[in-house]
């Protein structure tokens, strides 16, 4: 359901502004490291659920429209950050239908996609997603909240906070570098919230994912810096996002 996308690339560095292309790193010594660039998009609901939103198991349960009103507006974000439109889905006003697999085989490069919850192998029923990006920096916020029926919320986050377990590393396609997985827990921030922070030696800076839980609702934020880890940044939007779900998730 959920696909890489084309925004899934290192960003050079050398003398010039960082730039959204690909690049090599053979000369390690002489080069910048430079931040990863964060990749992966869900795609656009093709099946929607049989059940209508008046009724059935998806009563009450926010839409993908509704969602995307809930994401954290252009105003959050410092200025030179702009949306990236590749990156924006919903599920607009239908449902889709949700699949959990038995026994996930988990796929640890997928922790390099905006939609990294995937992992999981768990869908929910709607999710809104977009991205921000900074062209001049190479940083990047992306922001998704997927709906969930029933407590599968509280499966996700479960699932999310032993990711690192799972995955306490994964190698880098674009730098065939090893990345490294660290997993805290998030005090005070929804029904329950992870951090989890991605750092290679082939990086300048990294990548923090968040995830938090609100009611049937699970929020993931990651956050790409070329100046820190992104646990900063990932940590105030996730707050963001959880604020404007309470009482509506």
């Amino acid at each position: 359901m959920r696909q890489i996308s084309s925004a899934a690339r290192l960003l050079t560095v050398a003398a010039l502004p960082l730039a959204l292309t690909a690049c090599s790193f053979t000369a390690a010594k002489a080069t910048p490291k430079a931040a990863p660039k964060a990749a992966g998009s869900k795609a656009a609901a093709a099946a929607p659920s049989a059940a209508a939103a008046a009724g059935g198991p998806n009563k009450g349960l926010l839409t993908g429209r509704q969602l995307k009103t809930l994401l954290a507006p252009a105003s959050f974000f410092a200025p030179g950050f702009t949306a990236d439109p590749e990156l924006a889905r919903d599920t607009g006003d239908t449902y889709q239908l949700p699949a959990t697999a038995d026994v996930p085989t988990p796929d640890c490069t997928k922790l390099g996609g905006t939609s990294w919850t995937e992992i999981t192998g768990i869908t929910g029923v709607s999710f809104a997603q977009d991205a921000y990006v900074n062209k001049d920096s190479s940083e990047e916020f992306a922001q998704e909240v997927d709906v969930y029926r029933d407590t599968t919320a509280t499966t996700v986050l479960d699932a999310l906070g032993k990711i690192s377990m799972a995955c306490p590393s994964y190698t880098d396609g674009a730098t065939h570098a090893k990345v490294t997985i660290a997993e805290k827990p998030l005090a005070g921030v929804g029904d329950g919230a992870w951090v989890i922070t991605e750092t290679s030696s082939a990086w300048q800076g990294g990548t923090t994912l968040v995830a938090a839980r609100v009611g049937t609702s699970v929020v993931t934020v990651l956050v790409s810096s070329g100046t820190d880890n992104g646990a900063a940044g990932g940590t105030k939007l996730a707050k963001q996002l959880v604020s404007s779900l309470k009482g509506r998730a």
